[in-house]
C-alpha cells in the first residue's frame, strides 16, 4: 500500500499532465501556430485515454476463487453462492 506521499505526488503528476494535454488541446483549437508539439501532446493524452487500464480481471486480487470439485461438501454455507 503506497503511503500518503506517494499518493500525492502521483495526483500531482497526473494533475500535471492534464494540464499539459489541455495547454496543448486549446492551443490547437484557439492558436493559427500551433505546430507538431502541440499535435503529439494532444494525440498521445487521447491515445492514452483508449487503453483499458480501468479494467480488472474477473477474478481479483482480494477474491480467491477455488474450484467446485476441490472444495469439500459442508465446507460452503449452503446460503452462500459459489460463483460470483
Amino acid at each position: 500500500m503506497a503511503g500518503p506521499a506517494v499518493r500525492r505526488a502521483a495526483a500531482l503528476v497526473a494533475l500535471g499532465l492534464g494540464a499539459l494535454w489541455w495547454w496543448a488541446v486549446l492551443r490547437l483549437v484557439l492558436s493559427g501556430d500551433a505546430g507538431v508539439l502541440e499535435g503529439a501532446v494532444a494525440a498521445g493524452g487521447w491515445g492514452l485515454s483508449l487503453l483499458p487500464v480501468h479494467c480488472v480481471p474477473k477474478d481479483s486480487v482480494s477474491e480467491v476463487s477455488v474450484p467446485k470439485d476441490i472444495v469439500a461438501e459442508g465446507s460452503v454455507p449452503e446460503n452462500e453462492a459459489r460463483d460470483h
